[in-house]
């Protein structure tokens, strides 16, 4: 492929260098001589980060042109490019981008081929979700690591720095430029349905601090780390993928709590910072969302916290943004917020052409859209794109899943791992006494990073450590037969382990657990996935907390449970009482270890 700086030598005349995380412009003036060769479509085009399906940018699968042509109106990427002129992409599973490393690779340079190809074209910010622990969208043979609670539980900078740098680097090599973690949520709701786990935890500096580290690894590595979802969605019980949360914190707490981490990360040079979906009424009282919030996005990240870095939405597709007004009205009022990049709205077509008509009526102005603009590629000079965005499958065999890079997400899922209960010291289960081991308890729907059902994987794991482990996936609604079964075969083991999904107080697992410790076998609960669920479930002798049931999280517990490390992991949110939430049962920094 044509060597990127080859074309932009040819654009701009001389390429750009700023330092990674910068805030110098040294290069504004010539950036500003790129935009204003643009015409009005492709700066429109440049604010907008879409999904398309496909593995390929031009020769994507039957079903995917055809979703393509349903969802977008054209059939590839590459189309998508030379219609819309976007500035980003956007990779998800689901839509068949992320099948394996040398795929993404190959992807990346598609689509960056297709842009560059265009008159004027830029290169491309590629961007994707991956949070790790339960959120991820490019799996294995790439390195998973534990989630943001796993890291809030191990405590340690260096290991969250560690897990950017590394994450980061393997991003690159698949030509994954922007990704959206971390996660700077202070998680103090347990009934959080969107955030919980995905949070560092519930103080605020403790956050802060593993949001710093983990922005500089990832931003070492030459991708934009991504704060999210400001101004704070960790005090919410409503998903804003379905409805419209409202923060009521005071501005004094929400300056006390939610600002923390994301002041942290402005600190740390964050090259991105997502917006919420979500009203905080102290903060603005029109009844807007945050990212349609001229208060919020210009006046407290831009004017308080001093940011000038880029702001991207949450997807526009979530119904948090959408109940108040129309799908072509959110992208202009984001802009006019403050916003400068439209993450994924549910119909490219009508809010690429209401941001064209709205510069063209004078809604907005040219000099509005050319702010973003600049801002965005501020970032793409800095990680280097527009000299050369390419990337090759050498690069991936080099540097993508190597064992080095698996070998340290287990060490640092070990430090993890934390013991809430254990009762007369039943852990570490010994192969002597213990040796039979049937794992059993909740299955669900497995996130990337996980080769099969919890109890699969936990069972496999006990096996290589020498136990004789048997799987019976149960689920998270077990019936009273399946309950039975669970039972019987409970009888026949020396131990049972059992996997618990956010156990409520009228939930069927909870039944399922206090059988097996009525018939008296020794019984481990593992949380795998919010740490609560020890609270509904008193009589269980020992009880650890996962975070997640991604591959690397649960190894990590079965090496715990049979003695092969000590568990580290400390609490990093509260447990309530079951029977008086005002209560605390576990507080932050609750850990056990042997």
């Amino acid at each position: 492929m044509p060597s990127r700086r080859t074309v932009l030598a040819a654009t701009m005349g001389v390429t750009a260098s700023l330092a990674v995380g910068g805030t110098a412009h040294a290069d504004d003036n010539r950036l500003r001589s790129l935009i204003s060769r643009m015409t009005l479509p492709e700066k429109v085009g440049q604010l907008f980060v879409m999904r398309v399906y496909g593995h390929s940018a031009t020769a994507p699968d039957q079903a995917d042109i055809d979703a393509n042509l349903s969802e977008i109106g054209v059939r590839t990427a590459a189309e998508l490019i030379a219609k819309y002129r976007v500035g980003g992409i956007i990779y998800f599973t689901w839509a068949h981008n992320t099948r394996a490393p040398h795929q993404i690779a190959d992807l990346s340079n598609g689509i960056q081929k297709a842009s560059l190809e265009q008159p004027r074209g830029l290169p491309v910010l590629i961007a994707t979700d991956q949070e790790h622990g339960i959120v991820c969208r490019i799996g294995a043979p790439a390195t998973l690591f534990p989630g943001a609670m796993a890291i809030g539980a191990g405590g340690s900078r260096a290991d969250a720095r560690t897990l950017g740098r590394i994450s980061g680097a393997e991003l690159r090599a698949m030509g994954v430029n922007q990704d959206y973690s971390p996660d700077a949520d202070v998680n103090v709701n347990p009934a959080n349905p969107v955030i919980g786990v995905r949070s560092f935890g519930a103080d605020p500096d403790a956050v802060a601090g593993l949001v710093a580290a983990e922005v500089k690894g990832y931003q070492s590595a030459r991708v934009a780390a991504t704060a999210k979802h400001f101004p704070g969605h960790g005090d919410t019980a409503v998903d804003s993928h379905f409805g419209f949360p409202v923060i009521t914190h005071s501005r004094e707490v929400w300056g006390a709590l939610d600002a923390v981490p994301f002041r942290a990360a402005v600190k740390a040079g964050i090259d991105s910072i997502m917006t919420a979906h979500i009203m905080v009424p102290a903060l603005d009282d029109s009844g807007d969302p945050a990212t349609l919030s001229h208060p919020i996005v210009t006046g407290i990240l831009r004017g308080e916290l001093g940011y000038d870095g880029v702001v991207i939405t949450d997807s526009l597709g979530m119904e948090g943004v959408r109940q108040k007004y129309g799908d072509d009205r959110v992208p202009v009022l984001a802009l006019k917020a403050g916003v400068d990049q439209l993450l994924n709205p549910p119909s490219l077509d009508v809010a690429w052409n209401a941001v064209l008509n709205a510069v063209r009526g004078g809604e907005l102005t040219e000099a509005r859209l050319d702010e973003s603009i600049l801002r965005v590629l501020r970032l793409k000079t800095r990680l280097g794109l527009l000299d050369d965005p390419y990337v090759s499958r050498a690069g991936v065999d080099r540097t993508v899943g190597t064992p080095a890079h698996l070998a340290t997400a287990d060490r640092i899922a070990e430090r993890t791992t934390t013991l809430l209960v254990n009762k007369a010291g039943l852990l570490p289960l010994s192969r002597r006494t213990h040796g039979k081991v049937l794992v059993v308890g909740a299955d669900p729907a497995s996130p990337t990073g996980t080769t099969g059902p919890p109890t699969g994987v936990l069972a496999a794991a006990l096996g290589k450590l020498g136990f004789t482990a048997t799987a019976l996936s149960t689920g998270t609604a077990p019936s009273a037969a399946t309950v039975a079964k669970a039972v019987a075969a409970a009888r026949a083991a020396d131990a049972v382990v059992v996997a618990t999904y956010n156990v409520t107080a009228a939930d069927a697992q909870k039944g399922l657990v206090e059988q097996l410790v009525a018939t008296g076998k020794p019984v481990v609960a593992v949380a795998v996935r919010n740490p609560y669920d020890v609270a509904q479930l008193p009589g269980v002798p020992a009880y650890l907390a996962s975070y997640s049931w991604t591959d690397v999280e649960l190894r990590a517990a079965a090496r715990v449970i049979a003695g092969r490390v000590s568990p580290r992991g400390k609490l990093p949110v509260a447990v309530q009482r079951a029977d008086d939430p005002t209560q605390v049962l576990y507080p932050i920094g609750h850990g056990l270890s042997y």
